[in-house]
């Protein structure tokens, strides 16, 4: 999930980098370097994945250069080459620094957006703690929000939808610990989360299968009975809703009825 080769060439092309190279002299009479020539410098160093020198360059032009444009791309090229060597809290950091003192800097979309995907690339499994997780949506849809018609926000929309995936794989993972230690009435408010936030994502036609057994588990008929209908209708070739009509009616589906988009789908979904 690294960040593309293009959007690292956005951000390298956006600064007009220019290449400038003066005639050697002794290293006692050796003027301060030129901010780009330092800058161009500490970008070839992250083409190589030299991330440690990268940065002494960056740093090398912020000193020698203080107040020039060059020495404001480059503590975003710090940001990200932090990012580049998987030290996202650095990278973070310097990010919210950069988007406080620049806020309408030419590099603040990217400044955003790569906040957003430091957070993105430090998701877990769906068996540990979801912080991250969700500090991940929040700031992919930030960057939905303020830049809509940018690269940058049309690459968020896709990463969120992998997010919402895996945030509902998380309460699928609770419900079903619940729903196999018989507590159906915690299980049901899980995978009513499942179908009620997340219905886009892949796990909504296990979690209305879910809802099926649990409900009929409490003896609640019509509520399970709904819910059959509602995934019937929705996903009627799906092996989830073969297995609920199997539980509502006591034998398979019939074949042709998937075709038909089954028998439940003729009920009112709520």
């Amino acid at each position: 999930m690294k960040l593309s080769r293009l959007l690292f060439l956005t951000i390298c092309i956006s600064s007009l980098v220019l290449t400038s190279c003066g005639d050697k002299k002794d290293d006692k009479d050796k003027p301060p370097e030129a901010a780009e020539k330092l800058y161009n410098e500490g970008l070839d160093q992250l083409n190589a994945r030299d991330t440690k020198e990268a940065i002494g360059k960056f740093e090398e032009l912020q000193r020698q250069h203080p107040y020039s444009e060059w020495a404001v791309r480059s503590e975003v090229m710090i940001a990200y080459a932090n990012y580049r060597n998987g030290q996202y809290n650095n990278a973070i950091s310097a990010l919210d620094r950069f988007v406080k003192q620049h806020p309408n800097n030419i590099s603040t979309p990217y400044a955003f957006y790569l906040k957003a995907t430091c957070y993105y690339e430090q998701i877990t499994d769906v068996g540990r703690d979801q912080k991250v997780t969700t500090q991940a949506q929040q700031f992919l849809q930030e960057v939905v929000k303020r830049f809509p018609d940018t690269e940058y926000a049309r690459d968020a929309a896709i990463k969120l939808e992998l997010v919402a995936d895996h945030l509902a794989g998380k309460e699928m993972e609770v419900g079903r610990y619940y729903e196999r230690n018989q507590d159906y009435l915690s299980a049901i408010n899980r995978f009513r989360i499942v179908v009620e936030k997340y219905q886009t994502t892949s796990h909504t036609p296990e979690a209305l299968h879910r809802l099926v057994e649990c409900y009929l588990k409490l003896g609640i008929t019509e509520q399970a009975n709904k819910y059959a209908a509602v995934l019937g209708y929705n996903y009627p070739n799906s092996g989830w809703y073969k297995d609920s009509y199997a539980l509502m009616n006591g034998k398979p589906l019939p074949p042709e009825t998937s075709e038909k988009h089954g028998l439940l789908s003729k009920l009112n979904p709520f």
